[in-house]
């Protein structure tokens, strides 16, 4: 119980509120009176969007999958899953929550504006396809021809 809880206020800590505030401050901290209505409009809109579609692949995988999702370059943080979830939000993606962090940060990349935050961004992607990669390889380890048959069925980050 006490790991899953580090799990999630990790996520939190790093996804939700860390990465948007280096993002802001690579931005050069601007006032939010500079950000316009649209940009306003879009940040909410891919916010709603990008975590309510990981907080349904959190819960997903915490019910279906027994597990926790926090797991970084192969240290278990929290609890791993037990069973593979091809399912859900995992038959949209293979890595919906990641998608879901992606469009939030998009968001903030909209509202903000700034090439110091569309660097942050891409850097994030390029470490989170590192990420994804090894914990790729521990899926094949892990969950066999079943993981295989599954990455040709389902794309890692896109759903087409």
């Amino acid at each position: 119980m006490f790991r899953d809880i580090i799990g999630y206020v990790l996520g939190l800590v790093i996804f939700i509120i860390g990465i948007p505030f280096v993002m802001y401050l690579a931005s050069g901290s601007p006032s939010l009176a500079q950000i316009t209505l649209i940009q306003w409009i879009l940040l909410i809109l891919l916010t709603i969007f990008g975590i309510g579609l990981s907080i349904w692949s959190i819960v997903y995988m915490k019910n279906v999958g027994k597990g926790n999702p926090f797991d970084a370059f192969n240290h278990e943080v929290a609890p791993r899953t037990s069973s593979l979830m091809t399912n859900g939000p995992y038959g949209i993606c293979r890595n919906p929550m990641l998608l879901g962090v992606f469009i939030y940060h998009f968001g903030v990349l909209i509202a903000l504006l700034s090439l110091g935050a569309a660097i942050i961004f891409i850097i994030e992607i390029l470490i989170m396809n590192v990420q994804v990669k090894k914990e790729e390889q521990r899926l094949r380890n892990d969950f066999g021809n079943e993981y295989i048959e599954y990455t040709k069925r389902v794309k890692r980050f896109l759903p087409f």
